[in-house]
């Protein structure tokens, strides 16, 4: 097919694009460029349910046709955002949407509108020198990652399906070609705002705000100052996005404000990770050379990239500057907030502390603190730690000896364990109550880099099997998975992944 075609009876119909709306600047109207060999390789059944579309007939010759681009959905009117974005703290005027197209807008069944993007589909005027095309590595990786969050309960873009493209795509290898499916809230991101900001455009801005109100704030609308309001509660989503992303240990690795969106989703899992050894200075990324989005900076570049969105939007807050500056910091607390408390009560949730029990609030956080501190000096796997803790009774030690065998110097847990054991008696609840609440918070699975590096590895010689046993531990993560259960082991030292990558 040497042009992309309308499909008239596609699987994809009845979107609509409310970005639309908004002036050309906004955007670039482009159509997907044709791949040579279309091939399924996995629809997300679940969530094509969920957005109101029959997965069998998008696993159909019709419905690939259209996962590739192949084939645009009748009614529909794709486009490229434009936006910017401060890359490492450097900022770029102009990045926008260089391999990925909007086909248009659906509203799920729940009536929530959400977007459905094809990445990877082809060249369009914000690709600079790129060629718009996405791999496969990067593309199982999105869609693992995703379906993880989902499981873990993580706000979160996905993936609806993968489809390779049946062309090699030259990076600095030959790799297969392949096109994502993504569904986000909207794509709205921290650099949608700067890409205006940035060239004085201050009516572009607030059409731009008003658009995010009326979409993801609408209680906003009622505020004294809307645009405050929207801020601040922005921020808080932010705010807790990041804690929780910390209470699993997750990096997201390239924490661009264009990787950060403004409904508070985690999105562009590109050079990103879930840590095996608990390391606060980890980082996976290959591309992030000086740990500037290192496991615990996260929190610190979240208010750092709000930083850049308040002064996009002071012009909005007041015409007196200091005023817009007041209300600026004002609204940007929301995410301080919303972080430590997110995170504290997380954290103490982890090792089974009830709120307000039996317990001064500073002494149970620096109780876990000191937990994190040994954990990081014995090299313990973040994970394990947590789940096996889950296992521990309050008045005897006999399931203490696997949590004990991941510390490097065994006393270390131990004397740790002494003052655990001492708060836990303070508190009501028996031992089997306890244990299934730090079960529902700490996850038995993570998708850990060695595995998805099996399944990428697989897949490249058309075996998925991998992917769907990952899948299987990672969406229902908080489970016991008996047939599956060497999928919670730490890699062995040879099958350590210490990069990731980003396949751009």
């Amino acid at each position: 097919m040497s042009a992309t075609q309308t499909a008239h009876n596609a699987p994809l119909r009845a979107l609509e694009n409310s970005y639309l709306e908004l002036p050309p600047g906004f955007y670039a109207r482009v159509a997907p460029t044709p791949v040579a060999r279309p091939r399924l390789l996995r629809v997300n059944r679940d969530l094509a349910e969920q957005l109101g579309l029959d997965p069998n007939e998008l696993a159909s010759e019709a419905g690939t046709a259209l996962l590739a681009g192949n084939q645009v959905p009748a009614g529909a009117e794709p486009l490229a955002m434009a936006y910017a974005g401060h890359q490492y703290g450097q900022f770029v005027p102009s990045l926008g949407d260089g391999r990925a197209i909007l086909l248009g807008e659906r509203i799920d069944r729940d009536g929530q509108r959400f977007d459905i993007q094809l990445k990877g589909a082809g060249r369009t005027p914000f690709s600079r020198m790129g060629d718009g095309r996405a791999v496969l590595g990067p593309v199982l990786r999105e869609y693992v990652l995703g379906e993880a969050m989902v499981g873990l309960g993580i706000p979160t873009t996905r993936a609806l399906a993968m489809v390779a493209s049946g062309e090699e795509v030259y990076r600095e290898r030959i790799e297969q070609g392949a096109v994502l499916t993504r569904v986000a809230a909207s794509h709205v991101r921290v650099g949608t705002f700067e890409y205006f900001a940035r060239r004085g455009d201050v009516d572009s801005v607030r059409q731009l705000a008003d658009y995010v109100i009326q979409r993801h704030y609408p209680d906003c609308r009622q505020a004294d100052n809307p645009y405050q309001a929207l801020l601040a509660a922005s921020a808080a989503r932010q705010g807790e996005l990041i804690a929780r992303w910390l209470l699993v240990g997750f990096i997201h690795g390239v924490m661009n404000t264009d990787n950060m969106t403004i409904s508070g989703e985690t999105i562009d899992y590109g050079p990103c990770a879930f840590m095996d050894t608990y390391q606060p200075d980890a980082v996976y990324s290959s591309i992030d050379r000086f740990g500037r989005y290192a496991y615990q900076q996260q929190p610190s570049i979240g208010m750092w990239n709000l930083t850049q969105l308040a002064q996009c939007l002071l012009p909005l807050l007041d015409t007196d500057d200091d005023v817009a500056q007041q209300q600026a910091r004002a609204a940007l607390s929301a995410y301080v907030e919303r972080f430590e408390e997110t995170y504290a009560s997380g954290l103490r949730a982890k090792i089974g502390l009830a709120d307000g029990q039996a317990g001064d609030q500073r002494e149970d956080d620096a109780l876990v603190q000191d937990l994190l501190a040994r954990m990081a000096e014995n090299n313990v796997d973040f994970t394990n730690c947590f789940r096996l803790l889950c296992e521990l009774k309050r008045d005897d030690p006999v399931a203490d000896p696997p949590l004990r065998a991941l510390f490097a110097e065994p006393d270390a847990f131990d004397s740790w364990a002494e003052k655990w054991r001492a708060r836990l008696a303070r508190q009501s609840g028996n031992d089997a109550e306890r244990s299934a609440a730090m079960r529902a918070v700490n996850p038995a699975y993570i998708p850990r880099n060695h595995r998805v590096q099996q399944v990428i590895d697989a897949a490249e010689e058309n075996d998925f099997k991998p992917l769907e046993n990952l899948l299987q531990v990672v969406s229902h993560p908080f489970e016991e998975h008996a047939a599956l259960a060497e999928y919670r082991l730490p890699p062995r030292p040879e099958e350590v992944v210490r990069q990731t990558f980003c396949g751009t």
